[in-house]
């Protein structure tokens, strides 16, 4: 049986909470930041949940997390 291996794009975008609950960050909030607005880009600040439908499909493809 081969090892299990964490996915590398995974581990690098998200973290497992203490809580079970996984943190990601904001899309969209790269480069081209001169055509969007201060609201859009004040509201694509800070880390948010991964919803609840793609928790486990998170949580596939970071088995040790």
């Amino acid at each position: 049986m081969p090892k299990m291996k964490t996915k590398s794009g995974a581990k690098k975008r998200f973290k497992v909470r203490s809580s079970g609950s996984i943190k990601r960050g904001s899309a969209f909030k790269r480069h081209i930041l001169t055509k969007k607005t201060t609201k859009t880009k004040r509201q694509l600040r800070g880390v948010h949940a991964v919803h609840e439908t793609d928790t486990a499909r998170v949580h596939a493809m970071m088995p040790f997390a």
